[in-house]
């Protein structure tokens, strides 16, 4: 749909001013019922949202729903399901464990140099899938400037943590000031050598990636953007348009999509996304099985689906586009990946041939890899290179 079909009291400067789409973003059955044809299913899902679950749609993200189609992966992420009220087996309120490993309001601390900051409890869009619903669709989060202060300061006191994912929530609904405030205090920490910002902007308010936040993003390089788009409906040109900004400005962008049942569920669907991706400049990074947020199960695929779309696609495109297929953990034990198994025997298999293994091909086709004629893996030269504590990251060969 044409936004000045549906939005044709909106300029074109306030069309392309991110503040205006999320002053009028969609929140409504009445509002959303003017852009599509509501089936009675997406209504009720509307009205039994009323009071427990967040909805808001920017008006770029509403002009991308199919206006006649349900099933158009666009409203299929934004508009309340009735399933979202129904629990399945192993469904969970914090379905990585991140309250448990929450020492401040801020910060999840689940891995020994890595910690998650949360900004907030706001998003310009509200996915209907989010993994951490308990916060971003019911606003019980409670983080403000006093909790940020707190989760710089405990970042500052644990010199283990090199690496810092900013999310929320999204961090792109903060004003550059706020947002360059935080992310200086934490590229002020010495041992942090790694930002990144996890954001949906460049898929549901390209409007908000300016040149001035472009510019902000690139002083606290090395920084990157880790952005999720789901289906290829959602590669606008506005799109490629921001993802461009942002690596025009030296800020890298790479991809998270989750693997969504009747949305995305498949190899085609997959592979022309990645494949438009990449001609973004952004490359495709993870593909993640659905999380056992509770209210989700009816997005979630078995886990034999995604290693079929994976091995679907190699050998179809390039390895490029194909992502990692990651499974979070329940309980907060980490994430694990999943890949196609090509071997068809091992040395300890039967009928295998010794020192080697043999393969099949995507096409179907049978290798014999040979194992090399020595097998100490061992790197003598470490002992010299790691010696000093103070080079063990490549300090050594920066100074050479």
């Amino acid at each position: 749909m044409s936004w000045r079909e549906i939005f044709p009291h909106a300029t074109p400067a306030e069309w392309g001013d991110w503040r205006w789409q999320a002053r009028n973003a969609l929140t409504t059955a009445e509002e959303i019922g003017r852009v599509v044809s509501l089936s009675e299913e997406e209504r009720r899902g509307l009205s039994l949202s009323v009071g427990l679950f967040r909805v808001a749609i920017t008006p770029y993200y509403a002009s991308l729903m199919d206006r006649d189609h349900p099933s158009c992966p666009v409203r299929m992420q934004v508009i309340p399901s009735p399933a979202e009220l129904s629990l399945a087996p192993g469904d969970l309120e914090d379905p990585l464990g991140e309250e448990e490993r929450r020492p401040v309001r801020a910060v999840v601390h689940r891995y020994p140099d890595r910690v998650l900051f949360l900004v907030g409890d706001r998003c310009a869009v509200y996915c209907r899938h989010c993994t951490r619903r308990r916060l971003t669709l019911s606003g019980a989060d409670g983080i403000d400037r006093g909790a940020l202060d707190e989760g710089v300061a405990y970042v500052r006191a644990h010199p283990e943590v090199r690496d810092v994912v900013v999310s929320g929530g999204d961090p792109l609904v903060l004003s550059d000031e706020r947002l360059e405030g935080l992310l200086s205090g934490l590229r002020a920490i010495p041992h942090v050598e790694i930002l990144r910002v996890a954001t949906r902007a460049p898929v549901t308010c390209p409007m908000r990636i300016t040149d001035d936040l472009a510019a902000i993003l690139r002083r606290f390089a090395p920084l990157f953007v880790i952005t999720h788009f789901n289906h290829p409906k959602e590669c606008t040109r506005e799109a490629r348009e921001a993802c461009g900004r942002l690596v025009d400005h030296g800020v890298p962008v790479e991809n998270q999509s989750v693997l969504l049942r009747g949305i995305n569920s498949s190899a085609r669907i997959l592979k022309d996304l990645n494949e438009r991706l990449l001609t973004f400049r952004v490359r495709p990074y993870y593909l993640h099985q659905g999380d056992l947020a509770a209210g989700t199960a009816h997005f979630r695929t078995p886990l034999g689906t995604g290693v079929s779309i994976l091995e679907e696609m190699r050998g179809r495109t390039s390895g490029l586009a194909i992502p990692h297929l990651a499974v979070d953990l329940p309980g907060g034990l980490g994430k694990v990946t999943l890949s196609p198994d090509y071997r068809i025997a091992s040395p300890a298999s039967a009928g295998a041939a010794a020192g080697g293994t043999y393969f099949r091909s995507p096409r179907g086709e049978r290798a014999f890899y040979p194992d090399p004629p020595l097998s100490d893996c061992s790197c003598p030269y470490d002992e010299v290179y790691y010696a000093a504590p103070d080079k063990a990251r490549g300090g050594r060969a920066e100074n050479s």
